[in-house]
C-alpha cells in the first residue's frame, strides 16, 4: 500500500472512530435547573458542606448528585435536572478520613 493510501486509510479510520467515540457518550439535555439552584435545593434536604457534585444520567434520566457531609457521614441526594424535584436522599455511610 502506498504511503498515501495508506494515510487516506488512517485518517478515515481516526475520523470513524471519533464519530463512534461521540455517538457513544451520552450527551446530557439542556437541564431547565441550574447546578446552582439543584445544590440549593439538596442543601434545604440536608444542610452540611458539598463534598461533590455531579450531572449524571441514571435510570434514563438526568438528575445532579451531591455528596455531603452532615454529623460526620455523608448523604447522597440526587435532584432531578428537569423537574427540580429530589428523587434520592440516602446516607452514604460514615466520612472516610483517610
Amino acid at each position: 500500500m502506498s504511503k498515501i493510501h495508506t494515510l487516506a486509510a488512517l485518517t478515515a479510520l481516526a475520523a470513524f472512530s471519533a464519530g463512534a467515540a461521540a455517538e457513544a457518550a451520552p450527551q446530557a439535555p439542556a437541564a431547565r435547573i441550574s447546578m446552582a439552584r439543584a445544590r440549593t435545593i439538596a442543601l434545604r434536604a440536608a444542610p452540611g458542606r458539598v463534598i461533590s457534585a455531579e450531572l449524571e444520567k441514571e435510570n434514563g434520566g438526568w438528575r445532579y448528585s451531591f455528596d455531603i457531609r452532615l454529623h460526620g457521614n455523608v448523604q447522597e441526594i440526587g435532584v432531578d435536572a428537569v423537574s427540580g424535584r429530589i428523587v434520592e436522599n440516602k446516607s452514604e455511610g460514615k466520612v472516610d478520613h483517610d
